[in-house]
């Protein structure tokens, strides 16, 4: 029902809500994610376009969500990357069909079940709905929490 494109940008949009405001370089998403790199930026691009996301550049650069994780459904996500629609040849309009009607209205039915749980989960359900425990996506670890909490203890 989706491509990958959807799948690849939630994997990478769940990441970014995992680390909160720390910026996410492209490489350390791909790894994570199973993800080819040069695909990712281009999806990435495209969520930053519809400002979902920032980039940061230079070194500690990467990216972020532009706004609150609360603030963004899987919806906003999926429509900047791929809207649902209805297949374009429906089994509705073959001569299998007795009632076209009918079989076209289940379609649009279960299309706008999908649009609207879609809708109303926020990012920041997922995270909530996993305890807020990592990782949503990927067994393998995003950074190494140790090392970032002393390299702030560090600088503070």
């Amino acid at each position: 029902m989706f491509s990958r494109a959807v799948e690849y940008s939630l994997r990478a949009m769940v990441m970014l809500t995992e680390v909160k405001e720390q910026p996410l370089t492209v490489q350390a998403m791909a790894e994570r994610g199973q993800i080819p790199a040069p695909y990712l930026s281009k999806l990435l691009q495209g969520l930053t376009k519809a400002g979902l996301i920032t980039s940061q550049r230079g070194i500690g650069g990467g990216y972020f969500l532009a706004r609150s994780s609360a603030d963004i459904s899987l919806a906003d996500i999926v429509k900047v990357i791929e809207p649902l629609h209805r297949p374009p040849r429906p089994l509705a309009r073959t001569s299998v069909a007795k009632n076209p009607r009918l079989i076209d209205q289940k379609l649009d039915q279960a299309i706008s079940q999908v649009e609207m749980a879609f809708e109303k989960t926020t990012l920041e359900d997922l995270w909530k709905e996993n305890d807020g425990s990592i990782p949503l996506c990927s067994p393998q670890p995003l950074v190494n929490l140790e090392f970032s909490d002393n390299k702030r203890q560090q600088s503070s």
